[in-house]
């Protein structure tokens, strides 16, 4: 059973890593395309909307107790959704400082990098390790 779970947190800790390597590289592509497009002040409003994504995404991560095999299935359950909580509030919180403190110059760029990276969960299918298990 224990090395069943522990099968369980390293296939998950290659997705995070898989998922962190694809966001990277959708940042990377944001950027470049906004210096382009718009120069400094498009890779500013992209950088922002790419931070306003991740930072929330870490501290869920990091508060779910995704990669620890120690948790039950009921602490388990109630760490996601205070995890998913402060994900969200977080969100709330960052959109706000972000737009009252430094509004982006091209809210274009920021709303497109913020969904860009928010929407790389999508890839999951192809993030996965090729032995999954459905239990």
């Amino acid at each position: 059973m224990q090395q069943r779970l522990r099968k369980e947190v390293q296939r998950r800790q290659v997705y995070i890593r898989r998922l962190a390597m694809a966001q990277s590289s959708i940042t990377l592509l944001l950027v470049l395309l906004a210096m382009m497009s718009s120069g400094k002040s498009g890779v500013v409003s992209s950088l922002l909307g790419v931070m306003v994504a991740l930072i929330p995404h870490v501290i869920f991560v990091a508060r779910a107790g995704i990669l620890s095999h120690r948790l039950r299935a009921s602490q388990s359950a109630k760490r996601l959704l205070g995890a998913e909580m402060s994900k969200f509030g977080l969100t709330v919180v960052l959109f706000t400082i972000v737009f009252i403190t430094v509004p982006p110059s091209n809210p274009a760029l920021f709303f497109s990098a913020y969904v860009a990276v928010v929407l790389t969960h999508w890839l999951a299918p192809w993030l996965m390790p090729k032995h999954r298990s459905i239990d």
